[in-house]
């Protein structure tokens, strides 16, 4: 071969291997750009400064079944606002992450001080929270039951037949409120003994060991702990100052608020809501 052809046919090689290279490369690069797709969902996110990572972090208070717990054993959580705000994140092309908080007491605070996106923990719509953040109504109203030891020894119909009576409750919950109100109206001659617990399976066994008279929770949460006892607790008064659940937002996140009020509606109109209200047997909570 003449040093002429095999000037040619060196040069043709670094060609060809120059070209392999670059197509490997805009390969990589695609591949790259592929991974910061901003969304895949149905619903544009674009200007939510929050989702701008792909993520929808969610502080909640992960022990309140069936609205939301750990699986037994598990760090998986489960429950209706779970399957909720999973069919929420689809929606927006993100993914959920879930954020056990301290105390379900400080939660409010939590959100407002940026540790999480939303917070999302059966969380009853009330004016003084709506003070500090705004709100998507989900479910509800949800009122608060009195759950007592099955056969009612101590005859209780009502807030006002718990005045000069020890009885338990989550911390930091709407039902603390209430009784610290009965308090100061029906109970103000006789106090409630209230008893906070920092979850309300530990305010539920508390029941179940007799060590008070009553415990306080949302309705449907007080109804399933009622069937988790083995007959050995029953609720006998329900709907006590009914109110929505909300997924929480702090007051600057408009835009984060209007997608997730989007994101609802539409789980609503296909039927995923209420397929999950009944998976979970909670069709009477329906958001109206």
């Amino acid at each position: 071969m003449s040093p002429r052809t095999l000037s040619r046919f060196s040069l043709l090689f670094v060609v060809l291997a120059l070209a392999t290279v670059l197509a490997f490369a805009a390969c990589k690069d695609d591949k790259k750009d592929a991974g910061k797709t901003p969304s895949t969902g149905a619903i544009d996110i674009s200007g939510v400064a929050e989702l701008e990572d792909g993520d929808l972090l969610m502080g909640s208070d992960i022990a309140y079944p069936p609205i939301e717990s750990y699986e037994e054993g598990t760090q998986n959580a489960v429950g209706l606002d779970i399957d909720i705000i999973k069919g929420i994140a689809e929606l927006l092309g993100v993914e959920v992450k879930f954020q056990q908080v301290g105390s379900f007491e400080g939660i409010v605070g939590d959100l407002v001080a940026k540790r999480y996106d939303i917070i999302m923990s059966a969380i009853s719509i009330t004016p003084e929270r709506q003070a500090e953040i705004d709100f998507v109504a989900y479910f509800g109203p949800v009122g608060t039951g009195i759950l007592v030891p099955t056969g009612n020894p101590e005859g209780i119909q009502g807030m006002e037949d718990l005045c000069g009576r020890p009885v338990a409750a989550q911390l930091g919950t709407y039902q603390v409120d209430q009784m610290n109100a009965a308090n100061a109206d029906v109970c103000k001659d006789n106090n409630i003994d209230v008893r906070p617990f920092p979850d309300n399976p530990a305010a539920v066994q508390e029941l179940a060991l007799g060590r008070v008279d009553a415990e306080l929770a949302d309705d449907p949460v007080a109804a399933y702990s009622a069937l988790q006892s083995d007959g050995e607790l029953e609720v006998v008064v329900t709907e006590i100052e009914a109110a929505e659940y909300g997924i929480g937002v702090r007051k600057d996140s408009a835009e984060l608020k209007a997608v997730l009020e989007e994101a609802l509606q539409k789980l609503i109109d296909d039927g995923t809501y209420g397929q999950i209200l009944e998976d979970w047997g909670q069709t009477n909570f329906a958001i109206q």
